[in-house]
């Protein structure tokens, strides 16, 4: 019975708890680049002090450079609503002859389930 209880829940790999009032420390990039020429970026707190070398992927050890300038925020995209991508598509007296179309469709009797009435 205790078997079926967690049926479907994998302990241990996910939080029940949600991040409601948590407050995140501030952070920064902190750039560094090996000596085979690869440079990555290492997501640190902004008072953490950056260590002179990290290790790369590749095994090998990395220099600090500094830490990256952050980006400029993308001002957010306008909220497209279903008509807008509607009207993307078809202009407003289309739709008015296809609404036409199936409000006589629907007045004859003939609107049925799984019936396609376009053709």
């Amino acid at each position: 019975m205790a078997d079926r209880a967690l049926r479907g829940m994998q302990i241990g790999a996910k939080s029940l708890e949600t991040e409601d009032g948590i407050v995140f420390a501030d952070r920064s990039q902190k750039r560094y680049q090996c000596e085979n020429g690869h440079i990555f970026s290492v997501t640190m707190s902004v008072d953490a002090e950056p260590p002179a070398t990290w290790e790369c992927k590749c095994g090998a050890p990395a220099e600090f450079l500094g830490e990256t300038e952050p980006e400029e925020t993308k001002p957010p995209k306008p909220v497209r609503t279903h008509w807008d991508m509607l009207l993307e598509r078809r202009s407003e007296e289309e739709l008015q002859v296809l609404l036409d179309e199936q409000l006589e469709v629907l007045r004859r009797g003939e609107l049925r389930d799984g019936v396609a009435y376009r053709r």
